[in-house]
């Protein structure tokens, strides 16, 4: 059997036109120190004030304190399981409070 080359440009057009390219661009940073419930980030120089951060084991912090070259971030879970080098990822959402009847004519202090 002879392999035609107008056969295999045939293939490799169809699959250059099928092709779908899709890039995920994410910012990511680095966990410096972890203290009180309070996390300082490297890396993260796109983060906005009140921006939820992710950490590993699913928890999340309120980026609160923009500095230079670090970001603080009030943790909004359990900071055990975060240690120095982890990897913190960006999520580009404000903190949100969903709201419904159950809270019309409450009175809602700070902490909740």
């Amino acid at each position: 059997m002879k392999i035609k080359p107008e056969e295999i440009s045939q293939v490799l057009r169809t699959e250059i036109e099928a092709f779908e390219k899709t890039v995920a661009v994410e910012e990511t940073g680095t966990v410096l120190s972890v203290g009180d419930g309070i996390a300082r980030v490297y890396g993260c120089e796109k983060v906005m004030f009140g921006e939820l951060l992710e950490f590993p084991g699913n928890v999340f912090g309120l980026a609160m304190n923009l500095e230079e070259h670090s970001v603080g971030v009030v943790l909004l879970g359990d900071d055990r399981a975060i240690k120095e080098g982890d990897e913190v990822r960006c999520t580009a959402r404000i903190m949100e409070v969903p709201v419904g009847e159950a809270l019309v004519g409450r009175v809602v202090n700070a902490l909740g």
